[in-house]
């Protein structure tokens, strides 16, 4: 008798055991797959879309600058409203480089997804750099501690820069870019880069808010292993 009420005891046990590894997996899968920092949930099985890259400047420029940000960054939009004006006008217009722009959306910022969505959907009428300026202009305004309804605001600013309300709209409600979004993300880590902004100048990897005369300094580096024939493009020093 005492050998049976044993083994019961053994079997509750074991049960018990079985039954607090599977709570403990689960547990452990909610926080691995939840947003760090309230962030904004993204379906962990979304599939991959297509990594795209943003061009401002002319894809003939013998410099390229590779960009990896996230809207709702601190240091991207510092970058993007004091340092960036000076790469657009004295690098880029000049012909000398081209910026190709990744976003980057960080897990712990709140509707950097958001803003992200609304420079694809932007992009869809020709208008991704409108959308990019008026996003880190106004970062203040809509980032997570500033804002609960961050949709509203993109299509406010949609509205901003004269687009068509109803395609944008339509675009951004579908959330179709988000699978690009996501992939352009995995971009970032196949290129090892860890935080924004990032930038790749020469094919080397540089992190952080780099200021106008160390990107100057890279970009002339670069361009003087660039061949003679491809530097005489009209506007190219």
């Amino acid at each position: 008798m005492a050998n049976r009420n044993a083994r019961a005891s053994q079997k509750q046990f074991t049960f018990l055991l079985i039954a607090v590894g599977v709570i403990g997996a689960g547990a452990l899968g909610w926080v691995t797959t939840r947003p760090k920092g309230g962030g904004q949930a993204i379906d962990p099985n979304m599939p991959l879309g297509t990594a795209q890259g943003f061009m401002y400047g002319s894809p003939d420029a013998p410099v390229k600058i590779i960009e990896f940000a996230d809207f709702e960054c601190p240091a991207c939009g510092q970058f993007a409203t004091l340092t960036e004006p000076d790469v657009r006008e004295r690098l880029v217009k000049t012909g000398v480089a081209s910026i190709e722009f990744f976003v980057f959306p960080l897990p712990m910022h709140k509707n950097t997804w958001s803003a992200s969505n609304a420079a694809y959907c932007a992009n869809e009428q020709g208008k991704f750099w409108e959308m990019h300026d008026r996003l880190f202009y106004t970062q203040d305004l809509w980032n997570g501690e500033a804002t609960s309804s961050p949709d509203k605001k993109m299509k406010g600013y949609a509205a901003d820069i004269g687009l068509d309300a109803g395609k944008f709209d339509a675009c951004f409600d579908s959330q179709k870019h988000y699978p690009n979004i996501k992939a352009s993300g995995a971009e970032a880590e196949k290129r090892l880069v860890t935080e924004t902004p990032s930038f790749i100048i020469g094919g080397k990897l540089y992190a952080g808010s780099l200021p106008y005369d160390q990107i100057k300094k890279l970009v002339d580096s670069a361009l003087a292993k660039v061949p003679k024939a491809d530097t005489g493009k009209k506007g190219a020093k």
